[in-house]
């Protein structure tokens, strides 16, 4: 009997002793909160490198359409500052295409010309779907395009690589349409 009676206080004292339950609760939580960290860091820099991606279009479209005119060389060299706004990014998955659409008279929007980085350029001539009342009858627009394909370095929200795209629209500032030599 006593050393039932020794067991059952060596119990009572283990069930009463509350001196590791700070550190039970922790190494509970602990995981938890680890894994909610890193996944909010990774889903942060999914946004930033999404955002830089339509960035890059606005800023190569803004400034195309500051120029009276403008060369297959100099849009190459547009295209390499949208590569530069992608940093600390890597630019080798980012894809610009730019192309100048007028509204014809007969409410068709048609590629003046178009040239792309890693996208393939739209044939002269050819329709583009603008948003509605976008652009009037005879005026023109100059559409910027981008996609990014994100692989996450950490691979934990994200394990595939996600696709970013992104058009932007943006009227010539200085003249009505922009001329483009290649």
């Amino acid at each position: 009997m006593a050393g039932s009676a020794r067991r059952a206080g060596l119990f009572r004292r283990l069930r009463d002793d509350r001196r590791g339950v700070s550190a039970v609760e922790f190494a509970m939580l602990a995981p938890a909160m680890i894994a909610m960290y890193f996944g909010l860091a990774e889903f942060c820099q999914g946004f930033m490198a999404q955002k830089r991606a339509g960035h890059s279009a606005a800023i190569v479209a803004d400034l195309i359409t500051q120029r009276n005119s403008i060369t297959g060389a100099e849009l190459d060299d547009l295209f390499n500052v949208g590569g530069q706004i992608m940093k600390p990014f890597s630019s080798a998955t980012l894809r610009l295409r730019a192309s100048s659409v007028t509204r014809g008279n007969d409410d068709v929007n048609r590629v003046d010309w178009s040239r792309g980085k890693g996208m393939t350029a739209r044939a002269a001539g050819s329709t583009v779907t603008l948003p509605a009342g976008l652009v009037e009858r005879g005026q023109t627009v100059i559409f910027t395009e981008t996609t990014y394909d994100y692989d996450s370095p950490v691979d934990y929200l994200m394990p595939a690589i996600t696709r970013f795209s992104h058009s932007f629209y943006m009227r010539p500032r200085q003249v009505e349409t922009i001329p483009y030599t290649p």
